[in-house]
């Protein structure tokens, strides 16, 4: 196996955890905080029964008090819009709800994804996986030896991804020693991690996180989810630069969101600020089609005319690709910016 689990690593102590324990679950909490009167709300509080409210302080401390309309806000409080039901949105927009090996999930032909943990550190509203049935998908060690002996199996996949919920949400024990398992992988070549712990919770790029991530004898690539110029915080550009100096490729995906980021202005300072912080532009999705987020939808249209607005405006690697995710196809699907159809 590989050798990637620093010998002090049970002893690195986790301030993320501490930090996490106190984020804001209460509605009417966040709003005292933002100094917004909770009667304004009472309406959109109902919705924390569909899907929980979870804000870590960090976070919380990025968005402009007094404002209900902060970009940051929009993407996290629950709304009475939730109860909407809208047709063509469902619970499991991309068909991912029945696959056969818990925790894994082989939709591309020469990758995995590998559902690490469940909960994340953050509830974002619009999440396409707000209904998904983690306690189903939720591997023990057994199950973990399993999934990875059906991806020794095929030397076809050079990938692994680690997903959620939030990896990161995972100690660095664990995280460390499932890596060092996928290491041992012959065809294995690159570990990727799709998370936003470190933007929303940045204290959990710590010296542990660090460790291990050095010593892996894979390419390695960090896909962040940020949506929004305002959660580029000193903090995260810091924890970016150290993930940087030990050799990993940090990337962005974001997801166009109606109120939030649906203006060409917003987009091309999310793309300025990024790379100013070290990130790459990856990828701009379309909102997955799922129960209860429907009022953050952008039409077909309407993105294609801001990502043509903002290839006037960037240079072309700041542009990221705007693609939907369709269930069972092989790969993201690329939006045609040319087409005349939505």
């Amino acid at each position: 196996m590989a050798q990637i689990i620093p010998k002090n690593l049970v002893s690195v102590e986790s301030n993320w955890q501490k930090e996490l324990a106190t984020a804001f679950t209460d509605p009417e909490s966040l709003l005292h905080y933002l100094k917004l009167d909770p009667r304004q709300f009472s309406e959109d509080v109902a919705a924390r029964k569909l899907f929980p409210m979870r804000v870590p302080r960090h976070f919380a401390s990025l968005m402009h008090q007094q404002d209900r309309h902060d970009p940051l806000l929009l993407q996290v409080f629950p709304r009475a819009a939730e109860f909407d039901k809208v047709a063509g949105f469902t619970h499991d927009p991309l068909s991912e709800q029945h696959n056969t090996t818990p925790g894994l999930l082989h939709k591309y032909r020469s990758r995995v994804l590998l559902i690490v943990r469940g909960g994340c550190a953050v509830n974002c509203r619009y999440c396409f996986r707000r209904h998904f049935p983690y306690a189903d998908n939720s591997p023990s060690r057994a199950q973990w030896d399993d999934a990875l002996t059906k991806i020794a199996a095929d030397e076809t996949i050079n990938e692994v991804i680690l997903s959620g919920g939030d990896p990161l949400m995972a100690k660095d024990l664990a995280l460390a020693d499932l890596a060092s398992k996928i290491a041992d992988i012959a065809s294995v070549k690159r570990l990727r991690i799709h998370t936003r712990l470190p933007v929303v919770l940045p204290h959990r790029v710590d010296t542990g996180l660090l460790s291990w991530l050095e010593a892996l004898p894979l390419q390695r690539v960090m896909v962040l989810h940020i949506n929004h110029v305002h959660e580029i915080s000193p903090a995260l550009v810091n924890a970016v630069s150290a993930l940087k100096k030990i050799g990993v490729t940090v990337l962005n995906q974001a997801v166009l969101l109606r109120g939030i980021n649906d203006s060409v202005d917003t987009q091309v300072a999310l793309s300025e600020g990024l790379f100013d912080a070290g990130i790459l532009p990856y990828y701009l999705h379309l909102l997955d089609k799922v129960a209860g987020a429907a009022h953050f939808e952008v039409s077909t249209g309407e993105a294609k005319r801001i990502v043509r607005e903002m290839l006037l405006q960037l240079p072309g690697f700041l542009v990221p690709k705007l693609v939907r995710e369709v269930a069972g196809e092989g790969s993201k699907s690329p939006i045609d910016l040319h087409c005349t159809a939505d």
